[in-house]
């Protein structure tokens, strides 16, 4: 479920299959040209209400098909950095780091299996449209990690200072959960421990804005 008006236009111009549009009066000259595929249902606001997930709709909403499960292209995550993400829950917080990757052109997330759903419609509606170009992918960390090859940098509080790390030209970026962190298992994984430094006395950093801070540094050194 999308909703949101330029939400909606960034999957219709995207490759997913949108299944129908529920809109009210005044949404409908803001579409693009509309494949006939497409339903399109008039609606009121009322009745828009009764079917839109959040508090305050916003008078426009898209049932989209959801896409073949994906699979890890070890190849494709050669000459390039990714996000993983250990059992993140928040959707608002999946969402963020979702739009974050996409401004800064970070392609690929891998997630564990305890990770939120990328559909759950909060999760969607934080990406505002990004999720239609992020490649998210479920499995199981603790044998991907074992088995792509690629450095891993682990967000963690006791590593080395992320304005000090050589990210070389590939990689994996990995966070933890928001309350615990990364899992032990997956600890002995990393092959770069990496912490933002604590300058004030805050216990921790949000999952999303350590996410954020991350693809920046990349962005800043990797060419």
């Amino acid at each position: 479920m999308i909703e949101g008006i330029k939400s909606i236009i960034e999957f219709i111009n995207s490759t997913y299959q949108i299944q129908s549009i529920y809109y009210t009066a005044q949404y409908f000259s803001l579409l693009p040209k509309i494949s006939s595929n497409i339903k399109l249902f008039e609606v009121t606001s009322a009745e828009l209400a009764k079917i839109s997930t959040l508090q305050t709709p916003q008078g426009i909403l898209a049932l989209v098909h959801l896409p073949h499960e994906q699979k890890t292209d070890f190849e494709s995550l050669k000459n390039s950095f990714s996000l993983v993400l250990d059992d993140v829950q928040d959707p608002g917080n999946f969402g963020t780091i979702i739009r974050t990757a996409d401004w800064f052109g970070i392609k690929n997330i891998i997630c564990s299996e305890n990770t939120v759903e990328a559909y759950n419609p909060k999760t969607v509606q934080a990406t505002m449209g990004s999720l239609c170009r992020i490649n998210v992918i479920y499995t199981n960390l603790s044998n991907f990690l074992a088995t792509a090859n690629l450095p891993i940098f682990g967000a963690l509080l006791d590593g080395n200072n992320i304005y000090e790390t050589n990210w070389g030209i590939e990689g994996l970026i990995l966070l933890g959960n928001e309350g615990h962190g990364i899992n032990k298992d997956l600890i002995e994984k990393i092959t770069f421990p990496v912490t933002i430094p604590q300058i004030g006395h805050a216990e921790s950093l949000n999952v999303a804005v350590s996410a954020a801070i991350f693809c920046s540094e990349l962005s800043r050194n990797v060419k």
